[in-house]
């Protein structure tokens, strides 16, 4: 199978590596992968470890000539059977590239909000009518493109992100190297702090929680911001910012439990992935597809989103005593093994890709 990926590499390399390594996984099967990316993305050597041909054609812009002309040579001199886009810039790219070829055109959604029928832009991306089929990373998502798009609707499915357990480091951090006493219940929560992501109604629900054992640890970029605001809870001690951190796998080890308190927008959030893989609990809200990773009560606790007396309930619950963390982390370690490992996804790939061909 000829494959063309057109997508950006120059994130983290743990960002990207989820995505990178179904490629290179793929090559090692024998098919011929392409990629189409930045010349300069850190990850562009290991795709040419394994034999992936790279080229440096990545977008300027929504619409950039010189790419779609790129991308048409290599479709047309490469035969290639699949052309997969990734994002708002490389889609309507690949799309207008594809026009009169017969590779088949597959977008990628990773988010609910930003697709409307009524909004021009959305032509662009997963309604471009040169579209094929939509791959999304969660139910939830897949729901809702199927709301929006016109046709193809049999070709609009569900592909998880997979993961490899041995790309995080399980060891945890030292709590004393975080201020905090190791007898303590610790809840961790990482995000960049954007109001979608309801780090503020987080704040505000521990407020009426005086557990003298309880810490919260903050973890993300612009979290800082959110410092002032802190200091009106009462365990205001007990809050650490950490800023942005690249160790989370060694902070969510040392953590009992991970929240993700999102208010909107969610896909599938990684860091309940991240959280899984060291055998840790989440209490996560029903935005998205964070319910699709978290069962209540088997491995952690699912909360109405924007509820605040909910979200207070599920972490007293979680630091009473009560709850069973410890089984409740090892069951999450088996359903990431299970459902979303990075053998299952290339297959899902693979299998998606054959029905969109036959």
């Amino acid at each position: 199978m000829n494959i063309l990926v057109c997508s950006s590499y120059k994130s983290n390399w743990h960002a990207v590596r989820p995505e990178a390594e179904v490629y290179i996984e793929l090559a090692k099967q024998g098919h011929n992968i392409t990629i189409a990316t930045q010349g300069d993305a850190d990850y562009v050597a290991r795709f040419k470890e394994f034999g992936i041909d790279v080229v440096d054609a990545y977008p300027s812009k929504k619409i950039c000539f010189k790419t779609i002309s790129k991308i048409r040579a290599l479709i047309k001199n490469k035969n290639i059977d699949i052309c997969y886009a990734y994002n708002s810039k490389t889609i309507p790219n690949a799309a207008f590239a594809c026009i009169g070829t017969r590779a088949k055109l597959i977008a990628y959604r990773g988010t609910i909000s930003g697709l409307y029928r009524y909004d021009p832009t959305s032509y662009l991306t997963a309604l471009h009518p040169r579209v094929d089929g939509v791959v999304c990373v969660s139910e939830a998502v897949r729901q809702d493109v199927l709301k929006k798009v016109w046709k193809n609707k049999e070709q609009v499915v569900t592909i998880y992100k997979g993961h490899d357990i041995n790309w995080y480091d399980p060891t945890p951090t030292p709590r004393a190297e975080l201020g905090i006493p190791e007898n303590s219940k610790v809840g961790i929560c990482v995000a960049n702090s954007r109001p979608s992501k309801g780090v503020k109604l987080l704040l505000d629900s521990i407020k009426e929680i005086n557990d003298p054992n309880f810490h919260l640890v903050l973890v993300g970029n612009g979290m800082e911001a959110l410092q002032e605001y802190a200091q009106g809870v009462e365990i205001s001690q007990r809050i650490h910012f950490l800023g942005f951190r690249k160790d989370i796998s060694n902070l969510m080890a040392t953590s009992d439990f991970q929240i993700q308190p999102s208010i909107s927008g969610e896909g599938l959030p990684k860091t309940i992935i991240e959280a899984m893989v060291v055998s840790k609990p989440s209490i996560v809200t029903t935005t998205g597809g964070s319910p699709e990773l978290i069962t209540s009560n088997i491995n952690g606790r699912v909360v109405s989103a924007g509820n605040r007396e909910e979200l207070t309930k599920a972490i007293q619950f979680f630091i009473s005593g009560k709850a069973d963390l410890k089984s409740m982390g090892a069951a999450s370690k088996v359903i990431m093994e299970r459902d979303f490992s990075l053998d299952k996804s290339v297959s899902d790939h693979l299998a998606y890709f054959t029905k969109l061909l036959n």
